[in-house]
């Protein structure tokens, strides 16, 4: 039997069009997405992009930031998630190295901070300054101090607690505020300073939440150190959860020598479905999505259309001139700096 060139043609145009028809249907019912311990978004918030989607998502939680990306890194050739979120830009470019994301620019970047964007391999989520805290409480008869080098002067001694930046985040953010602060090409260098810090007492702790609440004034515990490598969210947090909520906080931050952090996500290589993995990322970067962040993960939206609440914008103001090191130079350097600053610190 003989088919009519016609039919033959609207067959074609019909196979065709199915095949269109099925390439804007996402390949996969569900996705992975790898996060850090410390993720958190309100009920609901994933929910509603399997209502828009079809695609349920299944959080995995995989340590902190740095146990999180050796395993992604460890997985690389066999991958157990689709998305990964929470790497920050002091582990940014061993991601990067080890090629475990995919290129993907959303739909929503050019709503990010500009500073923020600086390879196409990943997408600004969020950021947070790690900032040096103060206990208001503690300073009646002696000022506070105003920049990192105060906390150098003897009116201070036995004040400071700060975190390793072998085993903590904020440690580590706070060790490369000091080496951008005192660089190495400065006559007074940051290895200095640090010899300084520990002739003036400083307190290491292992991590954030033994240095905040067990070891800082007002950080809830028997503290009694008044000064405290924390973040600059850290006031608008500690009215947040007072009820009722104070008119002042009782903590404030030194918005010199910050160190901003800011947190990715990208499209793990070997997704089996990228474009759907790209839609999680857009989801992510959506206003109603960062609006809900500021509140649970206590860090500023990477959309500069999101709306903070009023809590941070009366009690944490954004450190205009936070300090930088390049993340080439992080990557490059980080080991050596944490060996040199443990031989400082024994």
């Amino acid at each position: 039997m003989k088919i009519p060139r016609a039919l033959v043609a609207l067959m074609v145009l019909a196979v065709a069009a199915s095949a269109c028809s099925d390439s804007n249907e996402p390949a996969v019912d569900e996705l992975t997405l790898m996060t850090h311990d410390s993720f958190a978004l309100s009920e609901g918030i994933l929910e509603q992009f399997t209502a828009e989607t079809g695609i349920t998502v299944n959080v995995l939680n995989a340590g902190d930031a740095g146990s999180m990306l050796s395993q992604a890194i460890l997985t690389k050739d066999n991958p157990i998630a689709d998305v990964i979120y929470g790497v920050d830009n002091t582990f940014l470019s061993r991601a990067l190295n080890e090629g475990i994301f995919l290129e993907y620019e959303s739909e929503l970047l050019s709503e990010v901070f500009d500073e923020l964007v600086i390879d196409p391999r990943v997408t600004p989520i969020d950021f947070g300054d790690v900032c040096v805290n103060y206990d208001r409480a503690a300073f009646d008869s002696v000022p506070p101090p105003v920049t990192l080098a105060d906390l150098t002067d003897p009116i201070y001694r036995d004040m400071l607690v700060v975190q390793d930046p072998a085993s903590s985040s904020p440690g580590l953010a706070f060790l490369l505020a000091t080496i951008s602060t005192f660089p190495e090409s400065a006559a007074y260098t940051w290895r200095d300073y640090w010899a300084d810090l520990k002739a003036n007492g400083v307190l290491v702790t292992s991590g954030w939440t033994e240095a905040y609440t067990s070891e800082f004034s007002a950080g809830g515990g028997e503290g009694d150190r008044p000064i405290v490598v924390s973040y600059a969210s850290s006031p608008a947090v500690g009215v947040y959860f007072t009820d009722p909520p104070p008119a002042e906080a009782p903590t404030a931050s030194l918005l010199d020598g910050c160190f901003r952090q800011v947190e990715y996500a990208g499209i793990v290589a070997g997704a089996p479905d990228a474009a759907a993995a790209g839609m999680l990322i857009d989801h992510l970067l959506s206003v109603p999505v960062q609006e809900d962040i500021p509140l649970n993960m206590f860090v500023y939206p990477a959309n500069s259309r999101a709306a903070l609440p009023e809590v941070f914008t009366a009690f944490s103001p954004v450190p205009a001139t936070p300090a930088a090191v390049a993340v080439d130079e992080i990557e490059l350097n980080r080991e050596t700096w944490i060996n040199e600053w443990t031989d400082i610190l024994r």
